[in-house]
Order: C-alpha cells, then structure tokens, then sequence
C-alpha cells in the first residue's frame, strides 16, 4: 500500500508488514507485553481499504482479519520506523520457531 503525506514522504508498505504490525487489540494485546508474533503472513493481501473518518482506514485482509484502525500517524509510524520494526519481528519469529 503506497501513502503520501502533505510534507511529500511518501511509504510502501506491504500487506504483510501491515497485518503483523495491525493496531488491533488481537496482535497489539493490551501492553506491550501482550504483543502477538503472527507468522505465516507473507502472502497475504488487502482486499479492501475502507475510509474511517478522516483520521484512519480500515484494512480488510484475505485472512479474514479486518479488527485494526490505521490512523495516518500510525501509519507514518510504520513508514519511519519500517526497517526496525520489521526487524524486530523477523526475530521474535525466528525466537518462536516461526516462519514468514
């Protein structure tokens, strides 16, 4: 998925990258610490973005999950910080015994 902000950075971030970093509450949890690693993801598609306000969309993935809120700040976070967060979850996989 491609966004662009008035200040022109622009991000691509894939459809995997956005399922596992979802802000619902099923990966998020409600800490830190109840963050879920979800492996199997690296084929997964949006098959739908809905408009939420003017503050976020929804994603609707092919897995059915279609929880998260996206606001365009969490989004310019993911965009930032993409090659740590990604990162991040590439270990936590490989801590779990988990492939992509």
């Amino acid at each position: 998925m491609a966004v662009t902000y008035d200040n022109g950075q622009s991000f691509e971030l894939s459809a995997e990258y956005l399922r596992v970093e979802s802000p619902s509450a099923e990966v998020q949890g409600h800490s830190a610490a109840q963050k879920q690693t979800i492996g199997g993801k690296s084929l997964v598609v949006i098959t739908k973005i809905e408009p939420v306000g003017n503050y976020a969309v929804r994603l609707i993935f092919d897995d059915s999950h279609q929880s998260g809120i996206f606001t365009w700040a969490y989004l310019y976070e993911l965009g930032t910080h993409e090659a740590r967060k990604w990162g991040d979850y590439l270990e936590r996989l490989k801590a779990k015994g988990l492939s992509r």
